[in-house]
């Protein structure tokens, strides 16, 4: 088992990792803005599948905004704050900070009528939580100055956080899919949220795990 000094930065991932963490961003970002885009010019012909689905998320436009707008402003910023690591750049690490508690807050009201019903739900409700217990224990560790482990805390809170993204090429699975298993978005939402919020979860904790930090 390899060990990171307190000293050293705790982003120095090996490159598989590298390319999940750019390959997260670059959908992150791509799902705020098409979401930003639907909301600015409708889409008329939308496919019948995911008419109520867009629905859904124009009936409630204004908390939808404010969920996704510092979403993607967090996720936009975090190449920057992990690349040299917790402590660098204060300012920066400040407003990665607040910005995630607002995604975390809304994150609860959005998930009052999510479209996967009582599953996606409860995927929304445990993966936050997990996620904002992650980022408050960060928060304190970093107003210690306690950079290192505040670092490694802050991985966890965004690996499930960009969670959000890999559930969307399940999503695509399952749209895929669905003339052969005939599941509606309704049904499989859910499932797409706890599958993808578990992969990244499993996967930042176990790289964690294997490169525990000790002191020099």
């Amino acid at each position: 088992m390899s060990t990171v000094p307190l000293s050293s930065p705790t982003t120095r991932f090996p490159r598989w990792l590298r390319i999940f963490f750019w390959f997260c961003i670059v959908i992150a970002v791509a799902v705020v803005t098409r979401r930003v885009v639907s909301f600015l010019a409708p889409a008329r012909n939308a496919p019948p599948m995911m008419v109520s689905v867009e629905e859904a998320f124009m009936s409630r436009k204004a908390l939808t905004l404010a969920h996704i707008l510092p979403a993607g402003a967090l996720v936009l910023l975090l190449p920057f704050v992990l690349r040299r690591g917790p402590g660098t750049r204060r300012g920066l690490e400040g407003a990665v900070y607040a910005l995630g508690f607002i995604v975390g807050i809304t994150a609860y009201a959005m998930s009052g009528h999510p479209v996967g019903g009582i599953i996606e739900r409860s995927a929304v409700l445990f993966f936050n939580t997990l996620y904002l217990f992650c980022l408050t224990r960060s928060f304190l560790l970093w107003s210690s100055k306690a950079f290192p482990l505040a670092g490694r805390w802050l991985l966890r809170a965004m690996g499930i956080l960009l969670g959000i993204a890999t559930t969307r090429p399940v999503m695509g699975v399952f749209f895929a899919t669905s003339r052969l298993t005939h599941m509606t978005p309704q049904q499989f939402f859910g499932i797409a949220f706890w599958i993808g919020f578990s992969i990244n979860t499993v996967v930042i904790e176990l790289w964690l795990r294997k490169h525990p930090v000790i002191s020099n």
